[in-house]
């Protein structure tokens, strides 16, 4: 989901009326981002509090790749990272995930075994159908067995793009706080659905009622399902006791468009790219009698504050053997300051830091949408948006001269400031020592996503038997993934 998604964010549509009442109840942040421009690594981020390069969820098969985990992926979340609910559990919090798990599907990787206490979702992304002789379609678990699969069980019709996903999605997501409440537990709920992801999906009430096409009606369930969701938090009284937040994990895919992504706004490209449109998030805060109603705040803000302000809001020390990036947002949130004013935002794709924000300032020491080839076969990441020297089709370094832009008068990065101007000298001075800090003190984790192996894949996950939906597992035959982009 893209940052210009959001009516709020002047979506012309004006489709998310439950996303906007969320916002005008709580406090927006436009100037919130991912850890990366993709999916598996951004959420390896969330719940570690922890830059994909130290967590192991990146490649070193290749310079600045985006790797995530398909099916065929041998690593997954590693043994030595410590996630969110596992630190919540110490204050006795019941944790769950609903939906999109996405750190590593084979047993020791699932959320049962890194802390949730349920999980009713998949491990991997809907794609899909398959041949299941050749790849096993996506199984869908409930807790620690599957009780189908995706195109199978669970149906997504790949013409009309209808399927009750969302819907099951959202009262499995209900009845876990009604659960919590009534045995007055402390709870944890990860709300992880994935209709926005092509092969988009809606349900039957909402297909064609976008102006936006099949994507939009995703987006209006999706912003339904949140409606209910802070509803239900009303009818039980505890909303004033219960902080929400919304983001995405990566901006729109534009390589999908028109008719299966969202919109990054005024953003420049999209998911899989460093530039704005790929890291920059929709994010609204709302916990009722203490985020102040209405409030806008430009604190730069990502998602693994939200591992350490979680633990903060929750009284739980953060764990002080390991260097945590997230900041703890608390006094943003509820004072409504900006205390945090000299925090960097660092953008990473794969093992090579591309950019980094400072205050209104970003520079770029990498450039690279996508390769020629890529371009040549139809995928591309800035549809109609290339910016000669930046939106590069080859990998370029810029590290002696970085491109730097002023993000407040040029939100779009498309008119980079004069290396010949103070500006540019003053903003370089600023920058650069934060840069050498970071990368001098930088301890990258093992790389978990270096491996493939056919033999890996969804076969025969737990409870296959029960359910006589076991396949046969190949030979293994590991070889290096090949991440092209």
């Amino acid at each position: 989901m893209g940052w210009g998604d959001l009516g709020v964010f002047g979506q012309p549509s004006k489709e998310t009326p439950n996303l906007d009442a969320m916002a005008a109840e709580g406090m927006l942040l436009p100037d919130f981002y991912t850890a990366n421009p993709l999916c598996s690594p951004s959420r390896a981020a969330l719940l570690t509090g922890r830059l994909p390069v130290r967590n192991g969820f990146y490649t070193t098969n290749a310079h600045a790749r985006n790797a995530y985990t398909p099916q065929e992926i041998v690593g997954g979340i590693s043994k030595d990272e410590i996630l969110l609910p596992q630190m919540l559990k110490r204050k006795g919090y019941v944790s769950k995930i609903v939906g999109k798990w996405h750190l590593g599907h084979r047993p020791q990787h699932l959320p049962l075994e890194n802390g949730f206490d349920e999980w009713f979702g998949a491990p991997n992304c809907h794609f899909g159908p398959y041949n299941s002789s050749i790849r096993p379609n996506i199984p869908v678990y409930n807790n620690s067995e599957m009780v189908g699969r995706y195109y199978e069980e669970f149906q997504i019709d790949r013409k009309t793009g209808e399927s009750n996903l969302t819907q099951i999605y959202l009262q499995e997501g209900l009845d876990f706080i009604l659960r919590q409440t009534q045995a007055q537990k402390p709870f944890f709920l990860y709300w992880a659905p994935d209709a926005t992801h092509a092969p988009v999906y809606a349900s039957k009430r909402f297909l064609g009622k976008s102006q936006r096409g099949r994507y939009g009606d995703a987006v209006m369930e999706l912003d339904y399902s949140i409606g209910q969701i802070l509803s239900h938090l009303r009818t039980l009284g505890i909303e004033n006791n219960t902080f929400v937040f919304l983001t995405s994990d990566n901006g729109a895919a534009l390589t999908s468009g028109p008719n299966e992504s969202g919109s990054n706004g005024p953003f420049l490209c999209g998911k899989e790219t460093t530039y704005e449109g790929g890291m920059r998030e929709p994010a609204i805060a709302w916990w009722p009698g203490h985020i102040k109603e209405g409030t806008v705040n430009f604190q730069l803000a990502n998602v693994m504050d939200l591992f350490t302000t979680s633990l903060a809001l929750a009284g739980v020390s953060p764990p002080d053997d390991r260097t945590l990036d997230g900041l703890d947002l608390t006094q943003v949130l509820l004072n409504h300051s900006q205390t945090l004013e000299s925090r960097p935002i660092f953008y990473y794709r794969g093992n090579e830091l591309m950019a980094v924000r400072l205050g209104q300032y970003k520079a770029h020491y990498w450039t690279w949408s996508n390769s020629w080839d890529e371009l040549k076969q139809g995928i591309n990441f800035c549809p109609g948006q290339e910016v000669p020297g930046l939106t590069t089709h080859d990998q370029k370094e810029h590290t002696l001269q970085p491109l730097i832009f002023h993000l407040g008068r040029d939100p779009g990065e498309k008119f980079p400031i004069s290396v010949l101007t103070k500006e540019y000298r003053d903003v370089l001075r600023r920058i650069s020592p934060v840069v050498e800090l970071h990368k001098k003190t930088l301890l990258p984790g093992i790389p978990q996503l270096n491996m493939c192996d056919v033999a890996v894949m969804n076969w025969a996950p737990a409870g296959c038997k029960k359910l006589g939906k076991c396949l046969k597992v190949p030979k293994s035959a590991p070889w290096k993934c090949d991440w092209p982009h």
